[in-house]
């Protein structure tokens, strides 16, 4: 087994196409799969399925591919230690729902781990996507909330995925509302008060499940639903038709429009927000400092 091997293995892991790894790897096809191959015979175990539609991490490779990331990680923070050799090109991904406090703590992130080349990826999805993320290690963290009403079944589900939930913070439930709303001057929000206001969420896709919403109280009948992919058309559309969306009330002005406002919603809910990882993984520096400025921007 050798380092580059294990490059390997992560790169056809990310692409999910034996194709594109060697694209991106510079390397010839066939001399990417005889080392996938070698490597795979050496250690006994298949770390992929082959198909039809590219390559998919297998049950024990998902196992493999955690220790092999954390090799990789390890190894650059002796060089950079011992041979002063910087690492060439950082890497660091993480999905999240989307809260902008998160956007925010990613752009202090790389502003910290600057360098003349990197990786960092930041996917703003779906709730079920960022547990696959996290899963199939597309994403070495993820961001969503856990309430009363889906702690159950989103900890059931992190649970089989070998998926760990360490809450950041709890919040309650706030309305956003464009400043110019009607109800902007009130200092506490009713549900009976937004009856006739459009209520804007996001789509989950076909996992549109209330346990998967982003959006505390969704089981709740609202009378004018508006679902949406993204959050820019999100507050977009509360601006513009006097919508509203319930989220923690942590909202950054740098990153949002400056006329979107936080209101407290008067119900008894919460939301605890957190980070969700792999179990028994060494976090890797980016991640450790990407929740350290997450909770910077929180506190």
């Amino acid at each position: 087994m050798t380092l580059q091997q294990l490059r390997y293995v992560i790169t056809v892991a990310e692409t999910g196409n034996i194709t594109q790894a060697a694209q991106k790897l510079f390397i010839a096809q066939p001399s990417l799969t005889n080392a996938i191959h070698e490597l795979e015979k050496e250690m006994g175990i298949s770390i992929f399925n082959r198909g039809s539609k590219g390559v998919t991490v297998s049950n024990e490779g998902d196992e493999f591919l955690s220790y092999a990331r954390q090799i990789l990680d390890q190894t650059s923070l002796l060089e950079e230690r011992y041979l002063n050799k910087k690492e060439m090109r950082p890497k660091f991904a993480v999905s999240c729902q989307h809260y902008s406090f998160a956007v925010k703590a990613f752009a202090e992130l790389i502003k910290k781990f600057d360098a003349d080349s990197y990786d960092f990826t930041l996917r703003e999805t779906q709730t079920h996507d960022i547990i696959e993320d996290v899963a199939r290690m597309r994403s070495e963290l993820g961001i969503i909330y856990l309430s009363s009403v889906n702690e159950k079944v989103i900890s059931k589900i992190l649970n089989a995925g070998e998926l760990v939930f360490e809450e950041i913070f709890t919040a309650k439930p706030h309305v956003f509302i464009g400043q110019n709303h009607p109800l902007a001057k009130k200092k506490r929000i009713s549900m009976k008060d937004l009856e006739d206001y459009p209520y804007l969420s996001f789509e989950q896709g076909e996992y549109n499940s209330f346990y998967f919403s982003e959006e505390i109280l969704s089981t709740l009948d609202r009378k004018k639903n508006i679902r949406v992919c993204d959050r820019a058309t999100l507050f977009n559309l509360v601006i513009g038709l006097d919508g509203y969306t319930v989220s923690s009330g942590k909202i950054s002005q740098e990153l949002n429009w400056q006329n979107i406002i936080a209101r407290p919603l008067n119900v008894k809910e919460y939301m605890k927000i957190g980070i969700i990882s792999r179990k028994g993984a060494t976090m890797s520096r980016y991640a450790a400092e990407y929740i350290r400025e997450i909770k910077k921007n929180i506190l």
